[in-house]
């Protein structure tokens, strides 16, 4: 038992936190984690990779694509990997290019089959009506390229790019 009364401020004195005064990696530090492009070589490597065809470390082009080839350690430009970026004209357009917060919600309901026949057909209708240019089964007598399309050709039609736009 006096053993066990011995041990105990032992076992106490282990439980207590401690303070290091030495670094735990003694001044090492891991910079590899670090990317630092364009910044690691000396001007030897440096000189290589830009007159070698495969230089002995690689260049970082920081996830730009190349626009052409190395052949023969010389570089040939591809047209078709030049990216070509197409702006319209805007010359004389009314819109703005941003939207106010302040601008009024629109809400707008589907665009039904209904709708599009009162788009296209309906003024045509009414006109022919008034001007009494309508059949006694009421097709027009002057029926306009729209009103001579079979079902078929109206359904590709309105399959075909840019159909959508009025």
């Amino acid at each position: 038992m006096q053993n066990c009364v011995k041990l105990l401020p032992l076992a106490i004195k282990w439980q207590q936190r401690s303070i290091s005064t030495t670094a735990q990696m003694a001044g090492k530090r891991n910079f590899r984690k670090f990317n630092v492009y364009g910044k690691r070589g000396t001007r030897v490597v440096k000189e290589a990779q830009r007159t070698l065809a495969n230089p002995p470390v690689a260049v970082q082009k920081r996830g730009v694509r190349d626009t052409g080839i190395s052949v023969n350690g010389q570089f040939v430009e591809i047209p078709e990997k030049i990216p070509d970026i197409i702006v319209p004209d805007l010359t004389g357009c009314k819109l703005k290019p941003y939207v106010s917060y302040k601008a009024p919600e629109v809400i707008q309901s589907e665009f039904t089959s209904l709708d599009l026949f009162n788009a296209v057909y309906s003024q045509k209708i009414i006109e022919d009506f008034k001007a009494g240019q309508l059949q006694a089964d009421g097709s027009p007598k002057e029926p306009s390229s729209n009103e001579q399309l079979t079902p078929q050709e109206a359904l590709l039609r309105a399959r075909k790019t840019g159909s959508d736009i009025f």
